[in-house]
Protein backbone atom coordinates (compact mmCIF):
# COMPACT_ATOMS: atom_id res chain seq x y z
CA UNK A 1 0.00 0.00 0.00
CA UNK A 2 1.33 3.45 -0.89
CA UNK A 3 0.25 6.97 -1.83
CA UNK A 4 2.67 7.43 -4.76
CA UNK A 5 1.55 9.42 -7.79
CA UNK A 6 3.43 9.70 -11.07
CA UNK A 7 2.95 11.18 -14.53
CA UNK A 8 -0.27 9.16 -14.75
CA UNK A 9 -2.87 9.61 -12.00
CA UNK A 10 -3.04 6.50 -9.81
CA UNK A 11 -6.32 5.65 -8.09
CA UNK A 12 -5.43 3.49 -5.11
CA UNK A 13 -7.88 1.22 -3.38
CA UNK A 14 -7.61 2.49 0.17
CA UNK A 15 -11.26 1.85 0.98
CA UNK A 16 -13.28 1.83 -2.25
CA UNK A 17 -16.82 0.61 -1.54
CA UNK A 18 -18.68 -1.19 -4.31
CA UNK A 19 -22.18 -0.17 -3.25
CA UNK A 20 -21.21 3.50 -3.18
CA UNK A 21 -19.72 3.34 -6.71
CA UNK A 22 -22.72 1.37 -7.94
CA UNK A 23 -25.22 3.97 -6.70
CA UNK A 24 -23.16 6.83 -8.14
CA UNK A 25 -22.84 5.06 -11.49
CA UNK A 26 -26.58 4.35 -11.68
CA UNK A 27 -27.21 8.11 -11.62
CA UNK A 28 -24.36 9.07 -13.95
CA UNK A 29 -25.16 6.57 -16.71
CA UNK A 30 -28.58 8.11 -17.29
CA UNK A 31 -26.65 10.78 -19.23
CA UNK A 32 -23.50 8.75 -19.93
CA UNK A 33 -24.44 5.13 -20.74
CA UNK A 34 -21.74 2.47 -20.58
CA UNK A 35 -21.03 -0.87 -22.25
CA UNK A 36 -18.84 -3.85 -21.39
CA UNK A 37 -16.88 -5.55 -24.18
CA UNK A 38 -15.60 -9.12 -23.64
CA UNK A 39 -13.50 -10.83 -26.33
CA UNK A 40 -13.65 -14.61 -25.98
CA UNK A 41 -12.96 -17.94 -27.65
CA UNK A 42 -15.59 -20.67 -27.89
CA UNK A 43 -13.65 -22.95 -25.54
CA UNK A 44 -14.03 -20.46 -22.70
CA UNK A 45 -17.61 -21.60 -22.04
CA UNK A 46 -15.95 -24.66 -20.48
CA UNK A 47 -13.99 -22.45 -18.08
CA UNK A 48 -15.70 -21.82 -14.69
CA UNK A 49 -14.30 -18.27 -14.75
CA UNK A 50 -16.80 -17.20 -17.42
CA UNK A 51 -19.74 -18.28 -15.26
CA UNK A 52 -18.31 -16.26 -12.37
CA UNK A 53 -17.98 -13.20 -14.62
CA UNK A 54 -21.60 -13.49 -15.75
CA UNK A 55 -22.84 -13.86 -12.18
CA UNK A 56 -21.01 -10.71 -11.12
CA UNK A 57 -22.03 -8.75 -14.23
CA UNK A 58 -25.65 -9.39 -13.28
CA UNK A 59 -25.02 -7.14 -10.27
CA UNK A 60 -23.81 -4.29 -12.51
CA UNK A 61 -27.20 -2.65 -12.98
CA UNK A 62 -25.58 0.50 -14.38
CA UNK A 63 -24.33 -1.31 -17.52
CA UNK A 64 -26.34 -0.43 -20.63
CA UNK A 65 -25.11 -3.35 -22.76
CA UNK A 66 -22.61 -6.22 -22.82
CA UNK A 67 -21.05 -6.91 -26.22
CA UNK A 68 -19.36 -10.30 -26.47
CA UNK A 69 -16.79 -10.63 -29.27
CA UNK A 70 -16.83 -14.36 -30.07
CA UNK A 71 -14.42 -16.39 -32.15
CA UNK A 72 -16.31 -19.60 -33.05
CA UNK A 73 -15.60 -22.23 -35.70
CA UNK A 74 -19.18 -22.85 -36.80
CA UNK A 75 -22.86 -22.19 -36.12
CA UNK A 76 -23.02 -25.02 -33.60
CA UNK A 77 -20.36 -23.43 -31.42
CA UNK A 78 -22.07 -20.05 -31.78
CA UNK A 79 -25.40 -21.57 -30.70
CA UNK A 80 -23.82 -23.14 -27.61
CA UNK A 81 -22.30 -19.82 -26.54
CA UNK A 82 -25.60 -18.03 -27.17
CA UNK A 83 -27.36 -20.57 -24.95
CA UNK A 84 -24.67 -20.16 -22.29
CA UNK A 85 -25.18 -16.38 -22.16
CA UNK A 86 -28.91 -16.71 -21.44
CA UNK A 87 -27.87 -16.61 -17.79
CA UNK A 88 -26.70 -13.01 -18.31
CA UNK A 89 -29.63 -10.79 -17.30
CA UNK A 90 -28.18 -7.58 -18.73
CA UNK A 91 -28.96 -6.58 -22.33
CA UNK A 92 -26.28 -8.24 -24.42
CA UNK A 93 -25.22 -8.86 -27.99
CA UNK A 94 -23.17 -11.85 -29.13
CA UNK A 95 -21.01 -10.88 -32.11
CA UNK A 96 -19.77 -13.87 -34.12
CA UNK A 97 -16.64 -12.06 -35.32
CA UNK A 98 -15.61 -14.67 -37.89
CA UNK A 99 -19.17 -15.56 -38.83
CA UNK A 100 -20.51 -15.25 -42.41
CA UNK A 101 -22.70 -12.19 -41.90
CA UNK A 102 -20.01 -10.15 -40.19
CA UNK A 103 -17.59 -11.24 -42.90
CA UNK A 104 -20.03 -9.98 -45.55
CA UNK A 105 -19.89 -6.51 -44.00
CA UNK A 106 -16.09 -6.62 -43.84
CA UNK A 107 -15.96 -7.73 -47.48
CA UNK A 108 -18.02 -4.67 -48.42
CA UNK A 109 -15.55 -2.56 -46.42
CA UNK A 110 -12.72 -4.14 -48.42
CA UNK A 111 -14.36 -2.80 -51.58
CA UNK A 112 -13.85 0.65 -50.03
CA UNK A 113 -10.09 -0.07 -49.88
CA UNK A 114 -9.93 -1.14 -46.21
CA UNK A 115 -8.88 -4.77 -46.14
CA UNK A 116 -9.04 -6.48 -42.73
CA UNK A 117 -8.53 -10.02 -44.05
CA UNK A 118 -4.91 -10.09 -42.82
CA UNK A 119 -6.05 -9.61 -39.22
CA UNK A 120 -7.26 -12.30 -36.86
CA UNK A 121 -7.49 -12.77 -33.11
CA UNK A 122 -8.30 -10.78 -30.02
CA UNK A 123 -7.28 -7.39 -31.39
CA UNK A 124 -9.60 -7.54 -34.39
CA UNK A 125 -12.45 -9.03 -32.37
CA UNK A 126 -12.15 -6.33 -29.71
CA UNK A 127 -12.05 -3.69 -32.45
CA UNK A 128 -15.30 -4.98 -33.99
CA UNK A 129 -17.15 -5.21 -30.68
CA UNK A 130 -15.93 -1.83 -29.44
CA UNK A 131 -17.14 -0.20 -32.65
CA UNK A 132 -20.60 -1.67 -32.18
CA UNK A 133 -20.65 -0.77 -28.47
CA UNK A 134 -19.72 2.85 -29.25
CA UNK A 135 -22.99 3.38 -31.13
CA UNK A 136 -24.98 3.92 -27.93
CA UNK A 137 -22.39 4.28 -25.16
CA UNK A 138 -20.45 7.20 -23.76
CA UNK A 139 -17.79 4.85 -22.39
CA UNK A 140 -16.67 1.26 -22.84
CA UNK A 141 -14.93 -1.12 -20.46
CA UNK A 142 -13.01 -4.05 -21.96
CA UNK A 143 -11.79 -7.11 -20.10
CA UNK A 144 -10.95 -10.76 -20.75
CA UNK A 145 -13.24 -13.77 -20.31
CA UNK A 146 -10.86 -15.85 -18.19
CA UNK A 147 -10.48 -13.79 -14.99
CA UNK A 148 -10.57 -16.23 -12.09
CA UNK A 149 -10.75 -13.50 -9.43
CA UNK A 150 -13.43 -11.40 -11.20
CA UNK A 151 -15.86 -9.35 -9.15
CA UNK A 152 -18.49 -6.75 -9.97
CA UNK A 153 -16.18 -4.15 -8.45
CA UNK A 154 -13.80 -4.43 -11.45
CA UNK A 155 -16.05 -2.72 -14.05
CA UNK A 156 -17.14 -0.16 -11.42
CA UNK A 157 -13.53 0.78 -10.62
CA UNK A 158 -12.64 1.03 -14.30
CA UNK A 159 -15.69 3.03 -15.40
CA UNK A 160 -16.23 5.49 -12.58
CA UNK A 161 -13.21 7.78 -13.23
CA UNK A 162 -14.15 7.91 -16.93
CA UNK A 163 -17.85 8.73 -16.61
CA UNK A 164 -17.81 10.86 -13.43
CA UNK A 165 -18.03 14.45 -14.83
CA UNK A 166 -15.91 15.98 -12.06
CA UNK A 167 -13.03 13.60 -12.86
CA UNK A 168 -13.61 13.31 -16.62
CA UNK A 169 -10.73 11.01 -17.50
CA UNK A 170 -10.66 9.67 -21.06
CA UNK A 171 -8.82 6.43 -20.31
CA UNK A 172 -8.41 4.25 -17.22
CA UNK A 173 -6.19 1.15 -17.08
CA UNK A 174 -6.38 -1.49 -14.38
CA UNK A 175 -3.32 -2.77 -12.55
CA UNK A 176 -2.98 -5.67 -10.13
CA UNK A 177 -0.72 -8.22 -8.47
CA UNK A 178 -0.47 -11.56 -10.30
CA UNK A 179 -0.27 -13.94 -7.34
CA UNK A 180 -1.76 -17.45 -7.25
CA UNK A 181 -2.43 -18.14 -3.57
CA UNK A 182 -3.38 -21.79 -4.14
CA UNK A 183 0.13 -22.79 -5.17
CA UNK A 184 1.79 -19.64 -3.76
CA UNK A 185 3.41 -18.59 -7.03
CA UNK A 186 4.23 -15.15 -8.44
CA UNK A 187 3.10 -14.86 -12.06
CA UNK A 188 3.16 -11.92 -14.49
CA UNK A 189 6.38 -13.24 -16.06
CA UNK A 190 6.31 -11.15 -19.23
CA UNK A 191 5.65 -8.02 -17.23
CA UNK A 192 8.23 -8.75 -14.51
CA UNK A 193 10.98 -10.40 -16.56
CA UNK A 194 10.63 -8.64 -19.88
CA UNK A 195 8.66 -5.40 -20.05
CA UNK A 196 9.97 -3.73 -16.89
CA UNK A 197 13.67 -4.50 -17.50
CA UNK A 198 13.29 -3.69 -21.21
CA UNK A 199 11.87 -0.24 -20.44
CA UNK A 200 14.56 0.39 -17.82
CA UNK A 201 17.22 -0.56 -20.37
CA UNK A 202 15.63 1.64 -23.02
CA UNK A 203 15.59 4.60 -20.62
CA UNK A 204 19.35 4.23 -20.32
CA UNK A 205 19.61 4.34 -24.10
CA UNK A 206 16.99 7.09 -24.65
CA UNK A 207 17.00 9.09 -21.39
CA UNK A 208 14.95 12.05 -22.67
CA UNK A 209 11.95 10.10 -23.98
CA UNK A 210 8.61 11.37 -22.70
CA UNK A 211 6.99 8.25 -24.15
CA UNK A 212 9.17 5.93 -22.07
CA UNK A 213 8.46 8.03 -18.96
CA UNK A 214 4.77 7.68 -19.75
CA UNK A 215 4.96 3.88 -20.11
CA UNK A 216 7.00 3.55 -16.92
CA UNK A 217 4.29 5.40 -14.99
CA UNK A 218 1.89 2.46 -15.50
CA UNK A 219 2.13 -0.25 -12.87
CA UNK A 220 1.03 -3.16 -15.04
CA UNK A 221 1.47 -2.38 -18.71
CA UNK A 222 0.14 -5.71 -19.96
CA UNK A 223 -3.20 -5.58 -18.20
CA UNK A 224 -6.00 -6.15 -20.71
CA UNK A 225 -8.58 -4.43 -18.50
CA UNK A 226 -9.35 -0.79 -19.23
CA UNK A 227 -12.12 1.74 -19.81
CA UNK A 228 -12.19 4.61 -22.26
CA UNK A 229 -14.62 7.06 -23.77
CA UNK A 230 -16.21 6.00 -27.04
CA UNK A 231 -14.86 9.14 -28.69
CA UNK A 232 -11.30 8.17 -27.80
CA UNK A 233 -11.96 4.58 -28.89
CA UNK A 234 -12.96 5.78 -32.35
CA UNK A 235 -9.64 7.59 -32.73
CA UNK A 236 -7.12 4.89 -31.85
CA UNK A 237 -5.54 2.21 -34.01
CA UNK A 238 -5.42 -1.25 -32.48
CA UNK A 239 -2.44 -3.59 -33.03
CA UNK A 240 -3.39 -6.91 -34.54
CA UNK A 241 -0.88 -8.99 -32.54
CA UNK A 242 0.34 -9.54 -28.95
CA UNK A 243 1.54 -5.95 -28.85
CA UNK A 244 -2.12 -5.06 -28.23
CA UNK A 245 -1.89 -3.62 -24.71
CA UNK A 246 1.23 -1.51 -25.23
CA UNK A 247 0.03 -0.55 -28.70
CA UNK A 248 -3.21 0.81 -27.21
CA UNK A 249 -1.21 2.77 -24.62
CA UNK A 250 0.87 4.23 -27.45
CA UNK A 251 -2.30 5.31 -29.26
CA UNK A 252 -3.73 6.82 -26.07
CA UNK A 253 -0.43 8.71 -25.64
CA UNK A 254 -0.92 10.26 -29.09
CA UNK A 255 -4.57 11.13 -28.61
CA UNK A 256 -5.02 12.22 -24.97
CA UNK A 257 -3.20 14.52 -22.58
CA UNK A 258 -1.61 12.77 -19.57
CA UNK A 259 -3.96 14.57 -17.19
CA UNK A 260 -6.86 12.74 -18.88
CA UNK A 261 -5.30 9.30 -18.31
CA UNK A 262 -5.37 7.28 -15.09
CA UNK A 263 -4.88 3.79 -13.66
CA UNK A 264 -6.74 2.00 -10.88
CA UNK A 265 -5.83 -0.74 -8.42
CA UNK A 266 -7.83 -3.93 -9.13
CA UNK A 267 -6.23 -5.89 -6.27
CA UNK A 268 -5.11 -9.50 -6.75
CA UNK A 269 -5.74 -10.98 -10.16
CA UNK A 270 -5.60 -14.48 -11.59
CA UNK A 271 -6.27 -15.85 -15.06
CA UNK A 272 -4.95 -18.55 -17.38
CA UNK A 273 -1.20 -18.87 -17.91
CA UNK A 274 0.73 -19.49 -21.11
CA UNK A 275 3.73 -21.69 -21.71
CA UNK A 276 6.97 -19.80 -22.25
CA UNK A 277 7.84 -21.28 -25.67
CA UNK A 278 11.18 -20.82 -27.37
CA UNK A 279 10.07 -19.59 -30.79
CA UNK A 280 8.66 -16.23 -31.95
CA UNK A 281 5.30 -17.86 -32.70
CA UNK A 282 4.80 -19.72 -29.40
CA UNK A 283 3.50 -18.77 -25.95
CA UNK A 284 5.12 -15.97 -23.98
CA UNK A 285 7.95 -15.77 -26.52
CA UNK A 286 5.37 -14.66 -29.09
CA UNK A 287 4.23 -11.94 -26.68
CA UNK A 288 7.78 -10.64 -26.10
CA UNK A 289 8.47 -10.71 -29.83
CA UNK A 290 5.39 -8.64 -30.71
CA UNK A 291 5.85 -6.28 -27.75
CA UNK A 292 9.42 -5.54 -28.83
CA UNK A 293 8.34 -4.62 -32.34
CA UNK A 294 5.54 -2.40 -31.00
CA UNK A 295 7.86 -0.53 -28.60
CA UNK A 296 10.59 -0.03 -31.22
CA UNK A 297 8.11 1.16 -33.83
CA UNK A 298 6.56 3.67 -31.44
CA UNK A 299 9.97 4.99 -30.34
CA UNK A 300 10.84 5.49 -34.00
CA UNK A 301 7.60 7.40 -34.53
CA UNK A 302 7.59 9.62 -31.43
CA UNK A 303 11.32 10.03 -30.71
CA UNK A 304 12.80 9.53 -34.21
CA UNK A 305 14.95 6.77 -32.72
CA UNK A 306 17.34 5.14 -35.18
CA UNK A 307 17.29 1.38 -34.59
CA UNK A 308 20.44 -0.44 -35.70
CA UNK A 309 21.94 -3.84 -34.97
CA UNK A 310 24.54 -2.16 -32.75
CA UNK A 311 21.72 -0.52 -30.79
CA UNK A 312 20.00 -3.88 -30.37
CA UNK A 313 23.13 -5.69 -29.18
CA UNK A 314 23.76 -3.00 -26.57
CA UNK A 315 20.09 -3.02 -25.54
CA UNK A 316 20.17 -6.79 -25.12
CA UNK A 317 23.14 -6.58 -22.73
CA UNK A 318 21.44 -3.85 -20.68
CA UNK A 319 18.17 -5.77 -20.63
CA UNK A 320 19.75 -8.99 -19.34
CA UNK A 321 21.67 -7.22 -16.60
CA UNK A 322 18.57 -5.29 -15.49
CA UNK A 323 16.41 -8.45 -15.51
CA UNK A 324 18.99 -10.39 -13.50
CA UNK A 325 19.06 -7.64 -10.88
CA UNK A 326 15.27 -7.74 -10.67
CA UNK A 327 15.33 -11.51 -10.16
CA UNK A 328 17.31 -11.03 -6.96
CA UNK A 329 14.69 -8.53 -5.80
CA UNK A 330 11.78 -10.83 -6.68
CA UNK A 331 13.49 -13.62 -4.79
CA UNK A 332 13.67 -11.48 -1.66
CA UNK A 333 10.02 -10.52 -2.05
CA UNK A 334 9.02 -14.17 -2.44
CA UNK A 335 11.03 -15.35 0.58
CA UNK A 336 9.46 -12.74 2.85
CA UNK A 337 5.95 -13.61 1.62
CA UNK A 338 6.49 -17.39 1.73
CA UNK A 339 5.98 -17.76 -2.03
CA UNK A 340 7.55 -20.44 -4.20
CA UNK A 341 10.27 -18.92 -6.36
CA UNK A 342 12.69 -20.67 -8.73
CA UNK A 343 15.59 -18.36 -9.57
CA UNK A 344 17.08 -20.78 -12.08
CA UNK A 345 13.79 -21.01 -13.96
CA UNK A 346 13.43 -17.22 -14.01
CA UNK A 347 17.01 -16.81 -15.27
CA UNK A 348 16.28 -19.35 -18.02
CA UNK A 349 13.19 -17.40 -19.06
CA UNK A 350 15.25 -14.21 -19.28
CA UNK A 351 17.69 -16.03 -21.60
CA UNK A 352 14.79 -16.95 -23.89
CA UNK A 353 13.31 -13.45 -23.76
CA UNK A 354 16.67 -11.85 -24.57
CA UNK A 355 16.89 -14.05 -27.66
CA UNK A 356 13.39 -12.91 -28.69
CA UNK A 357 14.40 -9.29 -28.11
CA UNK A 358 17.23 -9.59 -30.62
CA UNK A 359 15.19 -11.56 -33.15
CA UNK A 360 12.27 -9.14 -32.96
CA UNK A 361 14.59 -6.15 -33.25
CA UNK A 362 16.29 -7.55 -36.34
CA UNK A 363 12.88 -8.33 -37.81
CA UNK A 364 11.84 -4.73 -37.17
CA UNK A 365 14.95 -3.36 -38.90
CA UNK A 366 14.19 -5.48 -41.97
CA UNK A 367 10.47 -4.72 -41.96
CA UNK A 368 9.58 -1.73 -39.75
CA UNK A 369 5.90 -1.46 -40.65
CA UNK A 370 3.43 -2.53 -37.99
CA UNK A 371 0.25 -4.59 -38.08
CA UNK A 372 -2.34 -1.99 -37.08
CA UNK A 373 -6.06 -2.01 -37.64
CA UNK A 374 -7.40 1.29 -38.97
CA UNK A 375 -9.02 3.63 -36.49
CA UNK A 376 -12.81 3.63 -36.52
CA UNK A 377 -13.03 7.16 -37.91
CA UNK A 378 -11.31 5.99 -41.08
CA UNK A 379 -13.61 2.97 -41.35
CA UNK A 380 -16.66 5.21 -40.84
CA UNK A 381 -15.35 7.60 -43.49
CA UNK A 382 -15.09 4.70 -45.95
CA UNK A 383 -18.49 3.25 -44.98
CA UNK A 384 -20.55 5.69 -42.87
CA UNK A 385 -23.02 3.05 -41.59
CA UNK A 386 -20.49 0.26 -40.93
CA UNK A 387 -21.09 0.06 -37.17
CA UNK A 388 -24.83 -0.25 -37.65
CA UNK A 389 -24.32 -2.87 -40.38
CA UNK A 390 -22.10 -4.91 -38.05
CA UNK A 391 -24.66 -4.66 -35.24
CA UNK A 392 -27.45 -5.73 -37.60
CA UNK A 393 -25.34 -8.66 -38.83
CA UNK A 394 -24.76 -9.79 -35.23
CA UNK A 395 -28.48 -9.52 -34.43
CA UNK A 396 -29.42 -11.45 -37.56
CA UNK A 397 -27.07 -14.26 -36.55
CA UNK A 398 -28.77 -14.39 -33.17
CA UNK A 399 -32.27 -14.44 -34.67
CA UNK A 400 -31.34 -17.13 -37.20
CA UNK A 401 -29.83 -19.39 -34.57
CA UNK A 402 -32.87 -18.87 -32.34
CA UNK A 403 -35.21 -20.01 -35.13
CA UNK A 404 -33.13 -23.08 -35.86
Amino acid sequence: MDFIQDKITTIHDFCIEEERLKKLLEDIVIERPVAVVIPMLYKEIHNPSLGTIINHLNRCTYVHEVVVALAASDAEEYAKVKQYFKRLNLPHLLVWCNGPRVQEVLLALKESAIDLSMFAGKGKDAWLAAGIASLESYAIVLHDADIVTYSSLIPAKLLFPVVEPELDFFFNKGYYARINFDNRVMYGRVSRLFVQPLLDALKNKVPASDFLDYLCAFRYLLSGDFALTSDLGLNIRVPGDWGLEIGILAEVYRNAAPKRICQVDLGYYEHKHKEVGERPDKGLSKMTYDITRTVLRTLTEVDSLDISREFLLSLRVLYKRTAQNLIRQYDADAVCNDLEYNRHEEESIVDIFSKMLLEAGESYINEPTGILLPDWLRAISAMPNIRKKLRDAARLDAETIEKN
